[in-house]
């Protein structure tokens, strides 16, 4: 097995019995990341310090200094959270080269922990889409099988990944962009609960929806990365005054007590049959495992998508106002006044994805039109709360699958929007509620592509989340099993 194969608690023994440094990992990823990148465009931005970065952080090690479960750890960013040594550009050619003046809370308790951070992984643009197609810099691909997308918009979080680019990644989850992209790559990832993560430092696209979590080969490494960046900040205005998870009490493999619930709608209409029977099998592993799971329908699902696309496209199209052309950003060449220079730099600077979403979000905010739409998606947000709290009064966990079909084709869904937009029905409805999740995989179609499941919980239920996860993946291999890939 290859270095980099490890996972991240592997790793740290390894560079703990100092059987191998932090600077031979990480040139070993570099040389990696040259060979894949260019096949599967998981990174637009190398960090040219990372093999200083792990000089400093060895002598700390050897030093006594830093002992932490990240320490020497390679991992990868997304690009819309800030980094002062790398681009951030959100997959969009409106920021281009901006270099942001400050780090990021997360990224900065990454650093005092000890991680190396090797680039800033690619992205749907602006985080707005389901295929990390919509990126300016070229569509992240599937490790799995190329042809296929990586999902989104962490889709370059996930690839870094599930190629051997990184031990870790930090993504971003508006409406399911951590846990789908995971599934579609064989990764596990956490979407947090709301504001248990700093979101200092990572560029909005829907502020009431947006949430940093980490992606991992399994969950102890994910857990460890959550354990390390969530917490308090003072610097944002909506984190929960909490000190950071403690996930050492909850590694273990019983589940006896537990209930699980299965919303049977979920299971319907539209689902791959291959993903379906890979749901029941899970909860026939967990019911080994001493759980109870029981079937019932979980109220308001057939209305997720669109009031999450009304709420998440409104608040786009505020956040992304601030981008004008002057202040920083795409600043065209070519305007003969303000106004135009404005349009130019929009119509030049975003792409259509990106601008079809603000389209939207305004409209949904204009006079005449905002209790008709807006103000209604957010009444639906609230029962959608309300169902998932009802829920949660009777079972422990909603275990659920992550899309209803394994990764597509590249090309797919940006020919059928509408479908694309249907892909996040299991995913969205987390976000509105800003409760947390686990994705994690569960088995594998006939085309030997990934399929992924995802255990719901209630607002900082992350421990329970946790050892169910852990629990599950003691007595399954799916997450071990390792793509082949192509190399240069």
């Amino acid at each position: 097995m290859s270095i980099l194969e490890l996972s991240v608690k592997e790793l740290r023994k390894k560079i703990t019995n100092k059987e191998i440094s932090v600077p031979e990992v990480v040139k070993a990823q570099l040389a990696h990341i040259e060979k894949t990148n260019p096949l599967y465009n998981a990174y637009h931005d190398i960090n040219k310090n990372a093999l200083l970065r792990a000089e400093t952080v060895q002598k700390e090690i050897e030093a006594g200094t830093l002992d932490s479960a990240f320490a020497g750890v390679p991992v990868a960013v997304k690009d819309n959270i800030c980094t002062t040594e790398m681009t951030t550009t959100c997959g969009s050619k409106m920021l281009t080269g901006f270099h942001s003046p400050y780090n990021a809370t997360v990224v900065k308790r990454l650093q005092k922990a000890g991680a190396v951070i090797m680039g800033k992984a690619n992205m749907d643009e602006f985080a707005m889409g389901s295929t990390s197609e919509t990126c300016y810099y070229g569509a992240v691909k599937n490790p799995w099988n190329p042809e296929h997308v990586s999902g989104g918009s962490s889709g370059g979080s996930a690839v870094a990944v599930a190629s051997y680019g990184a031990f870790a990644s930090l993504g971003s989850d508006t409406g399911g962009s951590i846990r789908q992209p995971a599934a579609y790559c064989n990764m596990t990832g956490v979407k947090p609960t709301y504001g248990s993560v700093s979101r200092f430092g990572l560029v909005a696209y829907g502020s009431s929806l947006d949430q940093i979590g980490p992606i991992a080969h399994n969950i102890e490494d994910a857990a460890a990365m959550l354990a390390i960046i969530s917490g308090y900040d003072d610097q944002d205005s909506t984190s929960l005054k909490q000190g950071p998870f403690d996930f050492n009490d909850c590694l273990k493999e019983d589940l006896e007590g537990k209930k699980i619930g299965i919303p049977v709608n979920y299971l319907g209409e539209g689902i791959d049959p291959e993903i379906k029977a890979a749901i029941y099998e899970a909860a026939k592993k967990l019911s080994e495992l001493g759980a109870e799971c029981e079937e019932f329908i979980l109220p308001m699902v057939d209305y997720a998508v669109p009031a999450y696309y009304i709420i998440a496209s409104a608040e786009a199209s505020s956040n992304l106002s601030r981008f004008d052309g002057i202040k920083y950003g795409y600043h065209p060449k070519k305007f003969t006044d303000l106004e135009d220079l404005y349009l130019t730099a929009r119509s030049e600077g975003f792409g259509m994805e990106v601008k079809r979403r603000i389209m939207l979000g305004t409209f949904a905010l204009s006079s005449g039109y905002y209790d008709a739409y807006y103000q209604k998606a957010l009444k639906v947000k609230a029962l959608i709360k309300q169902a998932f709290d009802g829920a949660f009064a009777k079972y422990d966990t909603i275990l659920s699958p992550v899309a209803p079909t394994v990764a597509p084709k590249l090309g797919e869904s940006l020919n059928n929007l509408l479908q694309m937009y249907l892909s996040d029905i299991y995913t969205v409805s987390v976000n509105l509620a800003g409760i947390p999740a686990v994705s994690l995989p569960c088995g594998f179609n006939k085309e030997n592509l990934p399929i992924g499941m995802q255990f719901l919980g209630q607002a900082l239920s992350e421990k329970t989340l946790v050892q169910l996860a852990y629990a599950y993946q003691s007595i399954t291999e799916h997450h071990h099993k390792k793509p082949q890939l192509e190399v240069l």
